[in-house]
């Protein structure tokens, strides 16, 4: 049976959650990044280093961008969470690190 969504080459980072902002979400609502950073409650220097994948989307960040585009919170922060993890995979060397089996119980 075939996949149903096609799979990522895992050589690619995922998306930052910025670019899927700069790229999709502001071209569609039709308002400057001014407007937005206002409507957001932020700094027009916040969203333009979330736009240019310079600061991460926080989960105070996610509510705020989750409620004005009208699809929660969920979906930023798994963007970013997706983001972050494939960095530190690449990052963070566990070559020393043991992988440990569960104790038997009695």
């Amino acid at each position: 049976m075939a996949d149903k969504y096609p799979r990522r080459d895992p050589k690619r980072p995922p998306t930052h959650p910025g670019a899927t902002l700069r790229e999709d979400v502001l071209p569609a609502i039709g308002k400057t990044k001014r407007e937005v950073a206002s409507l957001l409650g932020i700094s027009r220097q916040t969203l333009y280093d979330i736009l240019n994948e310079k600061q991460p989307v926080t989960p105070e960040m996610a509510v705020r961008i989750g409620k004005l585009c009208g699809n929660g919170p969920t979906l930023w922060l798994n963007l970013q969470s997706s983001y972050d993890l494939w960095h530190a995979i690449r990052r963070v060397d566990t070559s020393k690190i043991p992988t440990l089996a569960a104790a038997a119980s009695a």
